[in-house]
């Protein structure tokens, strides 16, 4: 008896979206991609269509990583309304935190540091974001 692979090469030559069509459907829209390396923690997002002068990523309380597009001028809206917010891992360095903007994809480097954090306290304000950088 004989045995047909033309299954396998059926199931190579075809899309994802057509051998797994929930495929789309289980990403959710504001999507950021986490990966962690012995140096770093590193997160990534596809925007495509955004400006990068419309990216904000900001630290508050020195706990949480905020990542957001928001209006250069005000008036104008994003390209994508995007928001997400995590709660930073204990040994982290919050002062060398680097964002990039490439190809419609950005990522964010949060490097380990092997002491404790400080936490940053604001009397006057508490509310108020602490701007780390522009997407470059």
């Amino acid at each position: 008896m004989e045995i047909s692979t033309s299954h396998a090469s059926l199931h190579n030559s075809l899309p994802p979206r057509l051998l797994f069509p929930y495929y789309h459907y289980a990403v959710p829209q504001n999507y950021v991609h986490w990966a962690q390396t012995s140096e770093s923690h590193v997160f990534s997002a596809d925007l495509p269509g955004v400006r990068k002068e419309e990216i904000k990523v900001e630290v508050e309380d020195s706990r949480y990583l905020i990542i957001r597009t928001q209006a250069v001028d005000g008036v104008t809206v994003p390209a994508k309304s995007f928001s997400r917010k995590f709660r930073l891992p204990v040994l982290v360095d919050v002062d060398a935190i680097s964002a990039g903007f490439e190809n419609g994809v950005l990522e964010i480097t949060v490097p380990r540091s092997f002491r404790t954090r400080s936490v940053i306290h604001q009397t006057d304000s508490p509310d108020q974001l602490q701007l780390l950088a522009r997407a470059a």
